[in-house]
């Protein structure tokens, strides 16, 4: 079991005109990928259309979206989330999200990339720390921030200082790695009950 590929949900949280997170978004899954141990699964909440208002009784179009999404979260064994900083916090539609959904986050690690002007999207990582804490997700301590995103990628969607950012992936998917087999490990023998 612990050799199989660990299953990383990567969520690009922002679903904004003209938005940043896809490009940061990809350049992280190229990240992911050239790696054995991780099979990324990228869902963009643009995409998903996840219904803006919480109901115990969705409708039928809204129902399937939904399910579309938590199928995919409870197949994950943990989850990185690509955020940018609005309003010195994170996008509505991450909130709304993460809030469809309870036991998919439970004890699972969840990784933070983030993006913005000075802060580099780190104010809106610290909220989703304590926003997953109650979800009791495992949030892991290094992440990767981009301050003045727009400014460090190319046109072409590359990085122009990849030493750094690059170092910066593998740290957060060393972590993520450790932390999902050891979560994953103790969910099939103990199963999480919250």
């Amino acid at each position: 079991m612990s050799d199989r590929p660990l299953h990383l949900a990567l969520i690009v949280g922002s679903t904004r005109a003209g938005r940043f997170g896809p490009t940061v978004a990809a350049w992280f899954a190229e990240q992911a990928a050239a790696r054995q141990d991780v099979v990324v699964d990228l869902i963009d909440l643009a995409q998903a259309r996840l219904p803006a208002h919480l109901t115990g009784d969705p409708g039928a179009e809204d129902a399937r979206a939904l399910a579309a999404v938590s199928e995919r979260l409870t197949r994950a064994d943990g989850f990185v989330v690509v955020t940018p900083e609005y309003n010195h916090s994170y996008p509505a539609s991450l909130k709304s999200a993460i809030d469809w959904h309870f036991t998919e986050w439970q004890a699972k690690p969840v990784g933070f990339i983030s993006y913005g002007g000075v802060s580099g999207g780190l104010r809106a990582v610290e909220h989703l720390r304590q926003v997953f804490a109650e979800l009791h997700a495992v949030t892991i301590r290094d992440t990767v921030s981009f301050h003045g995103a727009a400014y460090q990628f190319t046109p072409d969607g590359r990085p122009k200082d990849p030493a750094s950012c690059e170092a910066a992936a593998t740290r957060l998917l060393d972590q993520f790695v450790w932390w999902a087999r050891a979560l994953r490990s103790a969910r099939s023998h103990h199963p999480y009950a919250a």
